[in-house]
């Protein structure tokens, strides 16, 4: 078929996959590739017919693969910022990584704005797709990420 499937990398029976390939690190990372993936399917005009929106076509692959590594990108920022690991960065948690996040995104001054400024929904934490949102705004770049590497 000429679509790609996302479902395949998310389903549970993909277990088996994960034990094989023995990075967990991707599949804990569903959030950053279902935003890629929705990405790519809305990146041009389909010619999907039938298949419907659960597949992104071959002409739309490579804006996945970019958009992929975009946004693993910023789940590894929240990652470093999600001290508890419970996929929520709390006031505190945002805070107390102020010197990290400034690195990456530049001086912020008021804390606690910017974290009502990131909280969309005013819940209180901050979600994966809010974060990304601000990251995008923000022009967000991890010191220690692969942008100068040279592929020969």
């Amino acid at each position: 078929s000429s679509g790609i499937n996302a479902e395949w990398p998310l389903r549970p029976g993909d277990k088996g996959i994960r034990d094989v390939l023995k990075i967990d690190e991707i599949f804990d990372a569903k959030a950053a590739i279902m935003r890629a993936f929705q990405i790519a399917k809305k990146r041009g005009v389909s010619s999907r017919g039938a298949m419907g929106d659960d597949y992104i076509e071959f002409k739309e692959f490579r804006f996945f693969l970019l958009s992929l590594r975009q946004y693993f990108e910023y789940w590894e920022a929240f990652a470093r910022t999600d001290a508890d690991g419970d996929k929520r960065i709390s006031f505190d948690e945002f805070q107390d990584a102020q010197e990290k996040i400034e690195v990456w995104v530049g001086p912020i001054g008021d804390m606690e704005g910017e974290f009502a400024k990131i909280d969309k929904n005013g819940g209180g934490i901050i979600l994966f797709d809010e974060f990304c949102e601000w990251a995008i705004a923000k022009n967000l770049d991890l010191e220690d990420d692969d942008d100068n590497i040279v592929l020969e």
